[in-house]
C-alpha cells in the first residue's frame, strides 16, 4: 500500500464501510492455493535497473517459440503475420475500448462491422456481435441468452466441453439462479447426450472439436433439442478448425460461440483473448454485447453506426441483456486483420496444414510403445493415453525441453480415470524436427 496516499485511519474507515475487519478479508473467497505472495522486489531502483530486473524474471519463463511446443487445450500457437502488428497501430483503428461517440469513431466502427461479417461467415450464422471477452465467458453469456429466449432455466452441458468453460457456466448459473446438468468428461466421444434433453431444457452446450479433440456431428443434437423446445449452443476453442469443418450454423446451431485467439492473436501467457459470438437473425435482440451496422450519411456516403447496445450502462439499465462492459476491441482488430490477409482460400489452406501436422504427430506418437491415440478423427488436437501418470510425464518432457501437451488431470483433478490422458496439439508451426524430438523424448521417459 506504500504507493497509495491513504493513512491507517483512512483504510480503517473504508474497511468499516464495506463491513470487513482487514484487507485480507476481501480475498476470503479466493482459495489459498490460488494466491501469490507479493514479489520480492526492492523498494526503489532506477529505470534501467528495473528493466534489467524484470527482464531477468521474465527469462525464467519458457517461451512457446523456443522449444518444441504441443500445448493446446484452448490456446494455440499459430503464425501471426507482421502486417497484423503494423496495421493494428494505425491511429484510426487503435483502441481497446468502446466507441462512446460513434459518429466520431468511424474507423473503430468499420473494424467492428467487418469483424462481425467475418465471424458470421466463419460460423455459418446470420449475425454476430462485436466480440466478447473470451470463449469461456462468451459461452456463459450464450447460456444466459438461451434462458431468456426459451424462458427456461436448465442447461445440458456435454462432457466434451472445455472444463474451464464448463466451470464458468456453472459459476454464472449459480449466481443467476439457474441450473445445469454437466455430463462426465468424454475423452472417447461415446456420451449419450440426447438422453439428457427433456422438456425442461433451455439449451444444449456442445463443443466440436471437443476438449479431447473429438469431432461431433451436431445435426442429431440440434434435431432433438429443437423438438424439445431448446436451443443448441455450439462451442469451439480452435477458430482455425472452421476453415476445414462444416460450419455449426449449417448443422443447425442456434448460437455459436468460441475463442478467436488462434487468428491474429499470440499466446501472450494466457491473454487477453477475444470471444466470438454469432446467432440467428430472429434472436438478435436477445444477443449480448454490441452490434455495429452500416448506413449512409446525409450526403449518401458510406458510414457506420452502433446499431444495438444492450449493456446496463446505456439506456436499457436494468433491462439490459448482458453486463459485459466492453468488447475486446484490440484483439478483435487483430483477428479481423489476420482474417482479411488470409481470405477464404488462405484459411482453408491454413486449416489443412494444421490437420496434416496433427495426423503426422498422431502417427508418430502412436508408434511409441505403450501410447494409445484415442481419436479416430480430429482436427489439430487429440488425446493420448499413456502407460503412466500424464502429469508426471509432462514434467519429465519439460525437463528435456519438450512442452508435450496438457494432462487432463490438470483441469479435471477429481477424475482419477483421466490421470493417464494427455491432450496434444499441433499447428502449422510444428516441424518434422519437433515431432522427432517429441518421439525421442517420450520414448526415453516411458522406457
Amino acid at each position: 500500500m506504500r504507493y497509495l496516499p491513504h493513512h491507517d485511519e483512512d483504510r480503517a474507515a473504508m474497511l468499516r464501510r464495506v463491513g470487513v475487519d482487514t484487507i485480507d478479508d476481501l480475498f476470503a473467497d479466493i482459495p489459498a492455493s490460488a494466491r501469490v505472495e507479493a514479489l520480492d522486489l526492492p523498494d526503489s531502483r532506477g529505470e534501467f535497473e528495473v528493466e534489467r530486473l524484470m527482464s531477468a524474471m521474465a527469462a525464467r519463463n519458457t517461451d512457446a517459440g523456443s522449444v518444441p511446443f504441443f500445448v493446446g487445450a484452448g490456446a494455440y500457437r499459430h503464425h501471426v503475420p507482421a502486417t497484423v502488428d503494423h496495421v493494428i497501430q494505425r491511429s484510426e483503428f487503435l483502441t481497446a475500448y468502446t466507441p462512446y461517440q460513434p459518429e466520431i469513431s468511424q474507423g473503430t466502427l468499420q473494424v467492428l462491422f467487418e469483424f462481425q461479417t467475418q465471424v458470421a461467415a466463419l460460423t455459418g450464422m446470420e449475425v454476430a456481435n462485436a466480440s466478447m471477452y473470451d470463449g469461456s465467458t462468451g459461452t456463459a453469456e450464450a447460456v444466459l441468452m438461451a434462458h431468456r429466449v426459451t424462458k427456461r432455466g436448465h442447461a445440458v452441458v456435454s462432457g466434451g466441453l472445455h472444463p474451464q468453460y464448463r466451470d464458468v457456466v456453472a459459476t454464472v448459473s449459480e449466481a443467476s439462479g439457474h441450473t445445469m446438468t454437466a455430463l462426465p468428461p468424454d475423452p472417447e466421444g461415446t456420451e449419450d447426450l440426447l438422453a439428457a434433453i427433456d422438456g425442461e431444457t433451455s439449451c444444449v452446450v456442445v463443443q466440436s472439436p471437443s476438449f479431447y479433440g473429438q469431432l461431433v456431428d451436431l445435426r442429431p443434437i440440434a434435431e432433438k433439442a429443437h423438438a424439445a423446445g431448446a436451443l443448441l449452443i455450439a462451442v469451439f476453442t480452435e477458430a482455425v478448425s472452421l476453415g476445414a469443418l462444416e460450419s455449426p450454423g449449417a448443422q443447425g446451431a442456434d448460437i455459436v460461440v468460441g475463442e478467436g485467439q488462434s487468428i491474429g492473436n499470440p499466446l501472450t501467457f494466457g491473454g487477453p483473448y477475444v470471444g466470438l459470438f454469432a446467432t440467428r437473425q430472429k434472436l438478435v435482440r436477445h444477443m449480448p454485447g454490441r452490434l455495429a451496422g452500416e448506413t449512409v450519411d446525409a450526403e449518401g456516403k458510406r458510414g457506420f453506426v452502433l446499431t444495438l447496445s444492450t449493456r446496463e450502462q446505456h439506456i436499457r439499465r436494468d433491462r439490459a441483456t448482458s453486463n459485459i462492459c466492453t468488447n475486446s476491441g484490440l484483439c478483435a482488430l487483430a483477428f479481423s486483420i489476420h482474417m482479411t490477409l488470409l481470405g477464404d482460400a488462405g484459411l482453408t489452406r491454413l486449416a489443412r496444414l494444421n490437420h496434416a501436422a496433427a495426423v503426422q504427430l498422431a502417427d508418430a506418437l502412436g508408434s511409441v510403445p505403450g501410447v494409445e491415440v484415442l481419436n479416430d478423427a480430429f482436427f489439430n488436437e487429440f488425446t493420448v493415453r499413456l502407460p503412466r501418470d500424464a502429469a508426471a510425464v509432462t514434467e519429465a518432457l519439460a525437463a528435456r525441453g519438450i512442452l508435450g501437451g496438457v494432462p487432463a488431470s490438470r483441469l479435471e483433478p477429481v477424475r482419477p480415470e483421466l490421470a493417464n490422458l494427455m491432450v496434444v496439439a499441433a499447428t502449422e508451426l510444428t516441424t518434422d524436427d519437433d515431432r522427432a524430438a517429441y518421439v525421442a523424448a517420450l520414448t526415453e521417459v516411458l522406457s
